[in-house]
């Protein structure tokens, strides 16, 4: 198995070296075969990684650990596929090639992280941490002034003005609990019995239909009033 006579820089003539190496039938191995599905996977776990990590950190639509779940599993993937393109690329040389798939895994990991601190600066506007702590000081005062009171207002030196809280709230307060009051003791009326006009039987009317049960006279209005009215508590010393 022959080995490349060129860098991994040198792009052009090693590129021109693997193509001629798959067509010359006489050499072990097709390079090419194993070189193009490497990188074509190499290049969609990169893709899929880094729209994970523009779903987690800038767009904040995945939670953090799931985003770092999704990269860790998809990252030995990707490094997998560098290999086998490192592999065909360097024509089944281990040693090159493993060297070669750790450059382009450095470079790619040091080119997501820079461009995910710039997708992070340019999202939040450009601004700095102390601009913004700055902001949210002024902020806080400017609501701190807003809602402190005037000294006028509360007669000066903080001390409310405590004569026309009184005055005004007072009043309101007593008649509303003195109405209160006569709700609560107010004791509803029991009818009480009364003496027939006729045969004097007790009965109480409310009870009777208003009329006599043991001789059936209606009862008069007087007796039914007296019945119902209040009954008059005479004070005794």
């Amino acid at each position: 198995m022959s080995e490349s006579q060129y860098r991994a820089r040198q792009i052009s003539a090693k590129t021109q070296e693997v193509v001629e190496y798959d067509r010359d039938e006489s050499l072990p191995g097709k390079p090419l075969h194993i070189l193009i599905p490497g990188g074509l996977i190499a290049l969609a776990c990169l893709g899929v990684i880094i729209l994970v990590a523009y779903m987690t950190w800038i767009q904040h639509r995945l939670e953090q650990p799931t985003g770092l779940v999704l990269i860790g599993l998809m990252a030995p993937f990707y490094v997998g596929g560098v290999f086998l393109f490192s592999y065909g690329y360097e024509l089944y040389n281990v040693p090159r090639a493993l060297r070669l798939t750790a450059i382009i895994v450095f470079v790619t990991f040091a080119a997501v992280v820079i461009i995910a601190v710039l997708f992070v600066v340019l999202g939040s506007g450009g601004k700095l941490p102390e601009s913004s702590s700055s902001n949210k000081k002024s902020s806080e005062r400017a609501r701190r002034q807003t809602q402190t009171p005037d000294s006028s207002s509360r007669g000066g030196f903080g001390i409310p003005p405590i004569g026309p809280v009184i005055a005004v709230g007072s009043p309101s307060r007593t008649r509303e609990f003195t109405r209160e009051v006569v709700k609560e003791v107010a004791v509803p009326v029991v009818p009480r019995s009364i003496d027939c006009s006729y045969c004097g039987r007790s009965y109480v009317p409310a009870e009777q239909n208003y009329a006599c049960p043991a001789c059936g006279a209606a009862t008069p209005k007087e007796l039914i009033e007296a019945s119902e009215s209040p009954k008059n508590i005479s004070n005794k010393s």
